[in-house]
């Protein structure tokens, strides 16, 4: 798959809205002017908490353009045996946990002969050290800026230096991937992150929760004047 060229991105994040019409939510993210939904996937073993799957996304996928990018988030262990899955029901972009699986060159290389677009995932306590091989190959990378599991949480300022570590190897070796950021995001800490070098924000329990969701799209994307 060819890699769109993407400003800042805002991703409304399902699991911050009303996970249990996640079409209605999907497509009141959509509606907002969205071009990424967030869907994490989770296994309750990996994260101590339970989501959707491929039958949910494939129905999100079917309900909304298809111009509209599905990043799915794994937070399950063995991820290799489910890629196939997501890529079939629509899915473009699948991020992992470095942390969940132990041959990461060919979870790289299998997602990327699936014609999809590979990212890797850091959880709090992960060093960027640990991703640094693999730089070259990838499309993306999340960090994590709360403890990966559930919505809601309270954004983790330190985790900015390692969105300026990847930004800065970015533009040392001319990388095309994207620094997400995923947790605890709002207008300041979202600006704050843009500032470190994200490219992609990621927003659940926040952006559901505004009024006006089209206003809120537009006030994250106005960052890209930063």
């Amino acid at each position: 798959m060819k890699k769109q060229t993407l400003q800042l991105e805002l991703e409304p994040s399902l699991i911050g809205g009303d996970l249990g019409n996640a079409i209605e939510t999907a497509r009141k993210g959509v509606k907002a002017g969205a071009r990424i939904l967030h869907l994490d996937v989770m296994d309750g073993h990996f994260v101590p908490n339970l989501t959707i799957g491929p039958d949910i996304i494939g129905r999100i996928r079917e309900s909304v353009h298809e111009d509209v990018i599905l990043d799915v988030h794994l937070m399950i262990y063995n991820p290799d045996k489910y890629v196939e899955k997501y890529v079939e029901v629509g899915c473009q972009e699948i991020t992992f946990h470095i942390e969940a699986t132990e041959d990461v060159r060919f979870l790289i290389d299998y997602i990327k002969k699936c014609n999809c677009m590979p990212g890797i995932a850091l959880k709090p306590e992960s060093s960027v050290e640990l991703i640094i091989p693999y730089l070259k190959d990838l499309d993306k990378i999340l960090i994590m800026t709360v403890e990966p599991g559930f919505g809601g949480q309270s954004f983790m300022g330190d985790m900015l230096e390692k969105v300026r570590i990847l930004s800065a190897y970015k533009k040392k070796y001319n990388f095309t991937y994207d620094v997400q950021v995923d947790g605890g995001i709002n207008y300041d800490t979202g600006l704050e992150s843009v500032k470190a070098g994200a490219t992609r924000l990621v927003c659940g329990s926040f952006f559901y929760k505004q009024p006006d969701l089209k206003g809120a799209v537009e006030k994250f994307h106005s960052y890209r004047e930063v």
